[in-house]
């Protein structure tokens, strides 16, 4: 039988921490209440800002109102801020509340509908590009 330290390496949700009883001195529940999306989605910088906002937070309302997501989710995911300006992209913070341990299922029902509205409105998600210029 292998030791928890060699189990120890599993990663993600695998993920096995052996702690001895007379060691714990402190426990945190960091999900007892809500749990959180937290996204960062990038769009060109060709972009009307002002309408992708409006497509994010639509396609948010739309997941929040849907009767097979609609119990998972506190507070429609929403456009939060610009968080960064990056090499190829204007990157976008979106936020919100979910229910306990939904939080990963909720982002990726989230990422699908964002892209699937940003197709049907022409908004372009960015790959980093090189210009090549020849002499």
């Amino acid at each position: 039988m292998k030791t928890s330290k060699n189990r120890s390496n599993l990663k993600q949700n695998g993920t096995i921490h052996h702690i001895p009883h007379g060691e714990i001195k402190t426990v945190s529940n960091l999900s007892k209440y809500f749990a959180r999306i937290n996204l960062d989605i990038g769009v060109s910088y060709d972009a009307n800002l002002e309408h992708v906002i409006e497509i994010i937070n639509r396609t948010g309302m739309e997941l929040f109102e849907d009767p097979q997501w609609k119990d998972s989710i506190i507070k429609p995911p929403q456009f939060l801020k610009v968080n960064d300006f990056a090499d190829s992209a204007v990157m976008l913070k979106i936020l919100r509340e979910t229910k306990p341990l939904k939080q990963w299922e909720i982002a990726w029902e989230l990422r699908k509908r964002i892209k699937i509205a940003f197709d049907k409105e022409g908004i372009e998600i960015p790959f980093p590009q090189r210009v090549i210029h020849q002499k």
